[in-house]
């Protein structure tokens, strides 16, 4: 394989096809079923679907087949199908490439020039919603099996799954698994492209990710609101019993998830990473976030930050019902208040049992016989990457110095990615490399959201770097079980 050659390939393509394309469908609202109901009705997702589709089928990649998998009252999914290139098919064995198209909401506070569905280029970056989570991921696949054929490496069976519904937690995504396995095969590589990056500087592989538990938590003391004269000091505040009731969850002092039971023993090899994580990036750790002038983060040692990211649960309160906006707040004592909460669970936490824990800390014992009602809407676990084989770990450090300069990085990831957790489920003997273009200011799910560009063409080629390497060590029959030994142990990829 020829880097430079990659490069060229990649970057120009980048540059005359894939920003255009992710540009318009950075236009497209399609948000996540979880945030539009009628997403079926409005045929914003079909629209992405249509048109990711469309640019696949025009790529010059030899014996391509894509397909549009429609499973009835389910989100839609792309399936791409691309033969052994260069050699005979090793049976089942094969390179899975997962991403997704669906879109997280609007959310508030973007710059006066940006918005969710207005994609700006500035520089480098390639601002809207959508383009970095994960709009790129089959671009970008594509991208580097593309130049592998243009210059004539060989690679293995190549899958593609990009889904429609992970911003939701991914639960339409098991039925086409299971619907699709005969024709996915057995993977020994997953590529995943929807995670993060802690710069724009290096690659960054993903060890670990949260898992997620979250619904909405209602408090009801009356019928309807009463006037809070009279009846303040009578009936209690719905917002106090919340508060109160979140207590139990969550201490409001320092943050910390107070049962014991939503907290694991962090591995020592994770910890070790934590540490050399928080040298690389200094005070990146936390400078990368918008503070307010004189806010200061949690804590004051970056070690401690990252595990808390990475590998400690914490809550998030993401909406509220039952309160007017300020302009419109009457002296009410109002019936009820309502809450969304949003908990990050450690990555070998169960996700299930933690969730039905969560619902029965939070309903039980109501005060003053007040009704408490926390419908749950997700529960997930997260993942903890295996044991890195020592062909993918070579495969990493070439790729990322000679694409990027420096080598690789290994950090956990707080966001969560269900599908990873199911597939390590499924393909014990799978290796994995998880990455991303979400680096600093990148701010996905918020305001002002965007696409590294130089980064997202790096980790195209890097794919390709990686998917070469898997196919020598296919040949090899170093793909198969769990190929790494103890010089090569995850316990020494910490961090460059």
């Amino acid at each position: 394989m020829d880097p430079a050659k990659i490069r060229q390939s990649v970057s120009a393509l980048w540059d005359d096809q894939i920003v255009p394309q992710l540009v318009e469908y950075i236009r497209i609202p399609n948000k996540s079923p979880m945030f539009d109901a009628q997403w079926a009705e409005h045929g914003y997702m079909d629209k992405a679907v249509g048109q990711m589709a469309a640019w696949g089928k025009a790529q010059p990649i030899t014996g391509m087949a894509i397909e549009v998998v429609r499973l009835p009252g389910r989100t839609p999914l792309i399936f791409i199908e691309i033969p052994a290139f260069g050699a005979v098919s090793a049976g089942d064995d094969c390179v899975l490439l997962y991403g997704h198209l669906d879109k997280q909401p609007e959310m508030t506070g973007w710059s006066s020039h940006l918005g969710p569905w207005k994609p700006v280029i500035e520089g480098d970056r390639l601002y809207g919603r959508g383009g970095a989570d994960d709009g790129y991921a089959i671009f970008g696949s594509l991208a580097a099996i593309r130049a592998l054929q243009e210059q004539g490496v060989a690679h293995a069976r190549c899958v593609v799954l990009i889904e429609a519904c992970e911003e939701s937690g991914s639960y339409d995504l098991p039925y086409y698994v299971d619907h699709l396995a005969a024709r996915i095969g057995k993977p020994s590589l997953v590529v995943c492209l929807d995670s993060g990056c802690g710069n724009y500087e290096q690659l960054w592989l993903t060890t670990s990710l949260r898992g997620l538990s979250g619904g909405n938590l209602a408090v009801r003391v009356l019928k309807e609101g009463v006037h809070s004269g009279d009846a303040s000091g009578v009936v209690p505040s719905s917002f106090r019993i919340l508060r109160n009731i979140l207590s139990r969850l969550e201490d409001a002092a320092t943050g910390k998830i107070v049962p014991g039971e939503l907290h694991v023993e962090i591995p020592a090899q994770r910890v070790e990473q934590a540490r050399r994580t928080a040298q690389v990036l200094g005070d990146e750790v936390y400078s990368k976030f918008p503070f307010v002038a004189g806010m200061h983060p949690v804590d004051a040692d970056p070690v401690e930050l990252v595990l808390n990211r990475t590998w400690r649960p914490a809550l998030a309160v993401t909406g509220i019902a039952g309160m007017p906006a300020l302009d419109s707040a009457g002296n009410v004592l109002r019936p009820f208040t309502a809450v969304k909460l949003s908990l990050r669970l450690p990555p070998t936490l169960d996700g299930e049992a933690a969730g039905a824990h969560v619902k029965r800390l939070l309903e039980a014992d109501p005060p003053y016989g007040c009704q408490v009602e926390f419908a749950l809407e997700k529960a997930s676990s997260g993942w903890n990457a295996p044991p890195l084989a020592a062909w993918l770990e070579t495969s990493v450090d070439t790729a990322s110095r000679e694409f990027f300069g420096p080598p690789p990085a290994y950090n956990g990831e707080g966001g969560s990615i269900p599908f990873m957790g199911m597939l390590g489920e499924k393909f014990p003997g799978a290796q994995f490399l998880i990455t991303g273009v979400l680096g600093p200011q990148s701010n996905a799910h918020g305001p002002n959201e965007f696409l590294h560009i130089p980064t997202g063409k790096r980790v195209s080629m890097c794919v390709a770097q990686v998917v070469a390497d898997h196919f020598r060590a296919q040949q090899k029959g170093l793909t198969t079980g769990v190929a790494a030994s103890g010089k090569h142990s995850h316990h020494d990829q910490t961090c460059c």
